[in-house]
């Protein structure tokens, strides 16, 4: 009878194992049977090198021992006492095979670009029974992977994939995550790891020094890049136009005006992509034309309206004035001069103040269209028997059409009439018209002579008189006219006052009568 029998085991593969046969008293023929397939007889098992059987052979021992079981090797084994006709219960070996070592796809480093969810494959193979497989980071246990599982062609190994999805705000570079597959066989389990490599466009910061600066010092930009990968390339624009001489991360130059309207802008690139980052230079100057006043020509009794824009920093003043008059019109970028007036007409000026940076002006015109005006002393000396001038100054605009010259019954424009010649001259401000009278005689001194200007707008006239020049023996006191004229002027006067006289008594009969 057996006094030992083969017992169910569970080997890992690899190892050794004995299934025990002993039979006291029995000295014949024993076999070992595997899945019903008889290996051999007696102690020689050719065909099986790792297979053995031992003990002591005498005392009706015969164990199988296998070296390094194999998967091949899980079956049902007995032992058969032929001649006696006995045979063991079936004892059935269960090779465990621990998986290969698990592989996560991709690894060991896994790149992905900022903003993009994580996806996670790891497979573990060859295991049986099928290996479980766990992630874990930071030493806690991820948890919704989903697994599938495959068995092999030989029916009895299977594989095991794990699929870990992690949003993109549940992750980090550098990060480290580990999948860890085990089974029966290895308890403890195999791992591997993956290293997360978030790869972004250049994370850019550009500074400028010194600021604020005034024009025409030196500016220092540096433009700061954090890149995954690596930066490959510094382009610098000012304005959108290329900085072509500059080709690092510094970029130093003499700043004007022109830098506080027109960015700098540098321009990173990695392998993912450009990012661009764009800056102003808080450039002190003076005062620049932006919209530069125009002169102007309007008709009398119009709005003008002038238009004035500077720029400058820091902020800057305005201011409008007449040439000549310290009257401020305006601290506005527009001037309105409304219903304009012939004595509008001049030279105005823009002015523009950038405290303790500088200053700058601007001057027009205003031209009033409107009748002609006239200026000239009313009283022109001459001596007798000599030539005499008179002369009038038309300011026009327009132009005058005509010009003419009127005493007594005569009119004269141009040229000569007799004693008389008319000459007209134009000038930058107007136009000199001249009365020139030959052989002065006294008649002279008591005519009345008219200046007359005619335009599109009207006329004016200028009444003139000459006077003698009497040198030292005129008396202080006559000043226009001959003694016979200033008895006449005398007489209009004393006829002048007796009317007034008249008409305030009639007034006060009418009153206290009515």
């Amino acid at each position: 009878m057996f006094a030992q029998q083969p017992q169910d085991l569970v080997v890992v593969a690899g190892q050794p194992v004995t299934l025990p046969c002993s039979i006291p008293g029995y000295h014949g023929v024993v076999l070992w049977i595997k899945d019903g397939l008889a290996l051999g007889v007696g102690r020689e098992l050719i065909g099986y090198p790792r297979y053995a059987v031992i003990g002591d052979h005498g005392s009706g021992e015969h164990h199988l021992h296998i070296q390094r079981v194999e998967l091949m090797d899980d079956a049902v084994f007995e032992c058969q006492a032929i001649q006696a006709a006995m045979r063991s219960r079936p004892a059935r070996l269960t090779v465990l095979v621990p998986p290969d070592d698990p592989v996560i796809i991709g690894g060991p480093v896994v790149s992905l670009r900022a903003g993009d969810p994580l996806n996670l494959t790891c497979h573990a193979d060859n295991a049986k029974p099928a290996a479980s497989i766990i992630w874990i980071r930071n030493g806690e246990v991820l948890n919704g992977a989903k697994y599938s599982k495959a068995f092999l062609r030989d029916g009895r190994r299977e594989s095991t994939v794990s699929n870990l999805y992690i949003s993109a705000s549940n992750i980090e570079t550098g990060q480290i995550i580990f999948c860890r597959a085990s089974n029966k066989a290895v308890p403890n389990g195999k791992e591997t790891s993956v290293t997360i490599d978030i790869q972004h466009l250049p994370l850019v910061n550009l500074s400028v020094e010194p600021q604020p600066v005034l024009e025409g010092n030196l500016v220092k930009f540096h433009c700061s890049a954090k890149a995954n990968p690596a930066v490959t390339q510094y382009k610098w624009a000012k304005g959108g136009s290329m900085i072509k001489e500059v080709s690092g991360d510094t970029y130093e130059v003499i700043v004007d005006h022109s830098f506080f309207t027109e960015p700098v802008s540098c321009e990173v690139t990695n392998p993912l992509g450009s990012t661009n980052i764009s800056r102003n230079v808080d450039v002190y100057f003076g005062p620049r034309m932006a919209a530069e006043p125009q002169s102007l020509q309007v008709d009398l009794g119009s709005d003008a309206v002038f238009n004035c824009a500077w720029t400058g920093n820091p902020s800057l003043t305005i201011v409008w004035m007449k040439r000549g008059s310290g009257v401020v019109l305006s601290n506005e970028n527009i001037l309105t001069l409304k219903s304009v007036r012939q004595e509008d007409a001049g030279k105005y000026v823009c002015r523009a103040v950038v405290p303790r940076v500088g200053a700058a002006e601007k001057e027009v015109s205003l031209t009033v269209n409107g009748p002609p005006t006239i200026s000239s002393t009313q009283t022109h000396q001459a001596p007798h028997g000599e030539k005499g001038q008179i002369k009038c100054f038309i300011r026009s605009t327009p132009p005058p059409d005509r010009i003419a010259w009127s005493w007594k019954e005569t009119v004269l424009e141009s040229g000569t009439s007799g004693r008389y010649t008319v000459e007209t001259v134009s000038t930058e401000d107007g136009v000199l018209s001249t009365l020139t009278m030959s052989n002065i005689v006294p008649a002279d001194f008591q005519t009345i002579y008219n200046c007359t200007a005619w335009n599109s707008f009207g006329s004016d006239t200028e009444i003139i008189r000459l006077k003698e020049q009497g040198g030292s023996q005129g008396s202080p006191g006559f000043t226009f006219f001959s003694l016979k004229h200033a008895c006449d002027r005398i007489g209009d006067y004393i006829i002048l006052f007796f009317l007034n006289v008249l008409v305030l008594a009639l007034f006060s009969y009418c009153l206290h009568t009515f």
